[in-house]
C-alpha cells in the first residue's frame, strides 16, 4: 500500500523537511509514504485567485496515477479524529489501494480537485500554513499506525 501527498509549494524550510523526514522514516517499509510537489502558479496583479488554484488544480490532477483514491484536504471537509484516521488507514492497509492525499497552495484546491475527491477531510477549523500541514499530516499519519499497532506513542 501507498499513500502520495501531493501538495502544492516547493523549497520548504529546513524543519519542514526534517520533520516529513522523521515521521515518513518512523512508518514500516509496507507502508510507503511518498511526498509529490507542485510548483506554484505563477501570481500577479491581472490573475485571479480562481485561475491559478484551477491551474495548480491540473497540475495535482495530473500527478494522480489513474484508478486510485483520492482523499482531498480542505477546511470545508469533514473533521476526522485521530482514531478515526487510524480505523481508516487500517482499512486502507486492508484493502491494498493506494491513496493520494491532496494539499492546496495558498488559494486551496480547485474545484476539479474537489470532485475527483472520494473524501474530503479537514485537519483543523483553524486556517493552518501549508508548510506545518505537511508536518501535521505527516505526525498524524505516523500517530495513526502506532494506533493499529497497539504502540505506546498514542496516549489516548
Amino acid at each position: 500500500m501507498r499513500i502520495s501527498i501531493i501538495a502544492v509549494g516547493t523549497r520548504m524550510p529546513a524543519w519542514v523537511e526534517q520533520g516529513i523526514t522523521e515521521y515518513t522514516r518512523r512508518l514500516p517499509r509496507e507502508l510507503q509514504v511518498l511526498w509529490r510537489e507542485i510548483p506554484l502558479a505563477r501570481r500577479g496583479k491581472d490573475v485571479s485567485a480562481a485561475s491559478v488554484c484551477a491551474a495548480e488544480g491540473e497540475q495535482i490532477l495530473k500527478a494522480i496515477p489513474a484508478g486510485e483514491r483520492v482523499v482531498a484536504l480542505d477546511v470545508q471537509g469533514k473533521r476526522v479524529s485521530t482514531e478515526e484516521l487510524a480505523r481508516q488507514l487500517a482499512a486502507w492497509q486492508m484493502s491494498g489501494d493506494n491513496y493520494n492525499l491532496l494539499i492546496g497552495g495558498p488559494d486551496g484546491l480547485s474545484p476539479a480537485c474537489l470532485a475527483r475527491a472520494d473524501l474530503c477531510w479537514s485537519l483543523s477549523d483553524l486556517t493552518l500554513p501549508h508548510p506545518l500541514v505537511r508536518v501535521l499530516l505527516a505526525e498524524q499519519l505516523y500517530r495513526a499506525w502506532t494506533i493499529t499497532v497497539n504502540h505506546p506513542y498514542h496516549r489516548a
